[in-house]
């Protein structure tokens, strides 16, 4: 198994080219493929993710493996009901034992025709996508209500294809809705594409049955990707980080990553060419938060107040156990390996009262096939410099180049094994 050691510098200076961002790259290609778009979107994320995303559907091959990439799996579920072909989409052991079964159901009451391969709720699917009669697409059940605490993937991947049935979607989610920055990421997405779609009501959206336009398209640079930038930032001595590409007005949600860490001690300067961090050195005595809108941000969270001492209790952490691996217990194990104590409470919260416990003299820190793993715990190193990275090279779902980004930064990324 690959080990990375790393050694830190003793002042970071980095400009850094963030890359782009996935969660934009990924809607605009499924938004792009539906309004048969002439002109490819531009800047888009060299991570796994899109890169398997624009080989389904540049390819057009009967089995689609999308490997460990959980956004295309539930994009092109979605995408592939309304596009004629039978196809049948798959991916990794993990991917396997991911649930997809509420975006099925729900495809399937709009009148998709998709089928199991293997086991009920779970992929790969087998999906009939429908016949286009003219320009229209065939599929025409039109009213969907969902729990608004379901995956906003699933939410997103429905209304992205909106446009495409033939009486439009009108969308109701019942309950709490999480990550409602994602739901309104993908709106304004589809409306820079010409749909019409909308919030009707606190609970409701709306799409018109009217087709996608090609339009010319730049991605933004990733804020999630931002993130561990802001971390190294706030565990260094010393730190002057410029980080290109990023926008003042985004439309990403985990642009409220800066204001958090404001109150950590990094403030946000806005250039035109993107952001320059710098450190007030302003610190709380405890932090709480609510990460219902912003849950890809918790690990950088959970792992930067715990190493610069600052107690702790984040709330509205529910999707964590669903994502790449159940990050709620990831973190809790990987922590203590550093002497933190970690608690957690109804699959949805973790805090720190300041517990510690003896920490490992070399901790190998494992990253459960999680890039977030590999890329909050990094720059730990700061802190613990005995700690080794275990298979680093799961950056790759949606930054490629981040341990070479680390070397730029002055960083020594050594390969132990």
């Amino acid at each position: 198994m690959m080990l990375y050691k790393l050694i830190p510098p003793s002042v970071v200076t980095a400009t850094i080219q963030l890359p782009a961002s996935k969660s934009i790259s990924n809607r605009a290609l499924i938004i792009n493929a539906l309004g048969k778009g002439i002109y490819p979107p531009e800047n888009l994320s060299d991570c796994d993710d899109t890169q398997v995303m624009i080989k389904a559907l540049t390819e057009g091959k009967e089995t689609i493996d999308i490997m460990a990439a959980g956004t295309a799996m539930r994009f092109l579920t979605a995408y592939l009901s309304v596009t004629p072909g039978e196809r049948t989409i798959t991916g990794t052991a993990r991917m396997q034992q991911r649930p997809i079964q509420i975006l099925v159901n729900a495809l399937r009451e709009l009148g998709a025709e998709i089928e199991y391969v293997h086991h009920e709720g779970y992929p790969p699917l087998c999906i009939k996508g429908a016949e286009l009669k003219g320009n229209e697409i065939t599929l025409k059940g039109n009213e969907i209500t969902l729990k608004g605490n379901v995956s906003s993937q699933y939410i997103s991947a429905l209304l992205m294809i909106g446009p495409a049935l033939k009486d439009g979607l009108t969308l109701h989610l019942s309950g709490e809705i999480i990550s409602r920055p994602y739901i309104n990421l993908t709106l304004q997405l589809m409306q820079d594409f010409g749909a019409k779609a909308a919030w009707t009501s606190p609970n409701s959206i709306s799409v018109a049955p009217q087709l996608y336009q090609s339009i010319p398209f730049k991605v933004e640079s990733d804020w999630s990707a931002a993130s561990y930038w802001y971390q190294i930032a706030a565990l260094s001595p010393k730190a002057e980080i410029e980080l290109l590409g990023l926008f003042h007005n985004s439309y990403q949600g985990d642009s409220r990553g800066a204001e958090v860490f404001s109150r950590l001690g990094i403030t946000t300067e806005f250039t035109s060419q993107g952001v320059k961090l710098k450190k007030t050195g302003k610190a709380p005595e405890r932090l709480e938060e609510d990460f219902v809108d912003i849950p890809d941000l918790a690990q950088t969270f959970v792992v930067t107040c715990a190493l610069l001492n600052i107690p702790f209790r984040f709330t509205g952490l529910q999707s964590l156990k669903i994502k790449e691996t159940d990050r709620i217990a990831a973190l809790r194990a990987e922590l203590k390996k550093l002497g933190y104590v970690i608690e957690e409470e109804n699959d949805s919260i973790l805090m720190w009262n300041g517990e510690r416990c003896e920490p490992k003299e070399t901790p190998v820190i494992e990253t459960y096939e999680d890039h977030r793993m590999a890329m909050a715990f990094a720059p730990a190193i700061i802190r613990h410099p005995n700690l080794l990275i275990a298979a680093p090279q799961v950056v790759t779902k949606s930054y490629p180049g981040y341990w070479e980004d680390l070397k730029q930064a002055g960083f020594q990324v050594i390969n132990e094994g």
